[in-house]
């Protein structure tokens, strides 16, 4: 759903009514689109860490044009830091400082990007401090951008370098327009698993996909941007959303299989059906979920029961049926919201069901690395969809301009994106995760 706000003070007349009045002005978001430049500019990179030389050649091996120290007035399309070996709370001063320096000659839709280490219990008190403050600070510097950039981290486990296929990949999709709404986030690299795709326009090239709750919103949205990535996908929604599955099905050249996936046996249906119709399963995306919002003090137990039934008791059941039918190298991602984070009043009995799901998906992360592959979830924030559109224009209106930075609500797409990232081979060392695609607000379900 179009934010028509946005549209009329980024265009004519309006726009300069708005700069006039010292209206909001959100930005029109830099999103992936095939041919375009990585960024819009030139990269500064800045630290001095281990890792800084390995990034510079990465980097360079991109054909970006790569500084180490910016030149007078130059315009910039990133900025990455290189904090891996930060070992105390003074090693942040210099690269800090440096970067901010530079952040007035960050283009509209530029990026600032970290590399960091996790805190540990194991580590000396000044390490873990600096390295949970790597996190603070990445975060409060996302709500201080403007012109629809973006402040992200990656974050390297023990003996991983750059060099890392996941690691490489984390730093492409942050870098690019596909991460538009991926704002004060972190990815954590896990391991050293994952094959970087040969091509980089199609990730998902010959690979079977599964999306359930295809029919239409968010669901529709990430068949498309699969099969955009060279994904055959198959859709699965109710019957009742028949008509709307056939088409969306038409649309990607993929097959549409009507299930209720709170049957026992639907993981077994769709391991079937993936199978006969296409030879084999690689990804499954669990969107499929529903909403029935209430007070707790009015929930009855229907309201309550077919929320955890459809938006997480399937999934489980269905897991359990993938883990045992085989699928080696399967890789799922699961549809949780930031209402599992933070709450959302009305809404204790989805909360807890999409809480859950980021429950599920740490505690399941090993059992699909064991055989090969893995799991992780995307939490959306306020998306654009036909369920948003449900509530009152002044709630929108007001929660958009909530977003720190990015003042506007998402798209489709951008979930779609990112579930297209975490479904590639490229970001198999990234398992049991859940990143938050909400434009650093934990407003929306």
């Amino acid at each position: 759903m179009a934010d028509k706000y946005l549209e009329l003070v980024n265009h004519g007349g309006p726009k300069k009514l708005a700069k006039a009045l010292g209206l909001p002005r959100p930005a029109i978001l830099r999103r992936y689109t095939s041919g375009d430049p990585l960024i819009p500019g030139p990269l500064l990179l800045l630290g001095d860490s281990a890792q800084a030389s390995a990034a510079s050649e990465l980097l360079l091996g991109w054909g970006l044009d790569v500084r180490r120290h910016a030149l007078a007035g130059e315009k910039l399309g990133a900025i990455v830091l290189m904090l891996d070996d930060a070992a105390t709370p003074a090693d942040l001063s210099e690269p800090m400082l440096a970067a901010g320096a530079a952040l007035r000659r960050l283009l509209p839709g530029g990026r600032v990007l970290s590399f960091s280490r996790p805190a540990a219990e194991a580590d000396t008190p000044g390490s873990a401090a600096v390295r949970q403050g790597i996190d603070g600070a990445v975060r409060s510097l996302g709500r201080e951008l403007r012109g629809g950039a973006t402040a992200n981290g990656v974050v390297l486990h023990a003996g991983l370098g750059i060099d890392a296929p996941s690691a490489a990949a984390a730093l492409r999709f942050l870098l690019s327009g596909r991460s538009a709404y991926v704002d004060g986030q972190f990815l954590h690299v896990d391991s050293d698993a994952g094959v970087l795709p040969v091509d980089g326009e199609k990730p998902l090239a010959g690979k079977v996909a599964v999306v359930t709750g295809a029919a239409r919103g968010i669901g529709a949205a990430i068949a498309r941007t699969l099969h955009r990535d060279g994904a055959t996908v198959v859709v699965v929604d109710v019957p009742a959303a028949g008509d709307a599955l056939a088409k969306v099905a038409n649309e990607v050249r993929g097959t549409a299989l009507q299930l209720d996936i709170t049957r026992p046996d639907a993981g077994r249906v769709i391991v079937e059906h993936a199978r006969s119709r296409h030879g084999s399963l690689d990804i499954v995306i669990h969107n499929a979920g529903i909403t029935r919002d209430k007070l707790l003090a009015n929930m009855d137990a229907a309201r309550w029961d077919s929320v955890i039934a459809v938006n997480l008791e399937s999934q489980l059941r269905m897991n359990d049926a993938f883990l045992a039918a085989g699928l080696p190298g399967l890789r799922i991602v699961s549809l949780a919201s930031t209402s599992g984070i933070a709450g959302n009043r009305g809404q204790a009995n989805y909360a807890a069901s999409k809480g859950g799901v980021i429950g599920m998906v740490a505690a399941s992360a090993q059992a699909f690395a064991r055989a090969g592959g893995g799991i992780n979830a995307v939490a959306p924030g306020f998306i654009e969809t036909d369920m948003t559109a449900r509530i009152p224009l002044a709630t929108r209106t007001v929660a958009r301009m909530l977003m720190p930075s990015l003042m506007q609500g998402g798209l489709p797409l951008d979930v779609a994106e990112a579930i297209g990232f975490l479904a590639s081979d490229a970001a198999a060392g990234i398992n049991g995760r859940t990143l938050r695609v909400c434009g650093q607000s934990l407003v929306g379900a």
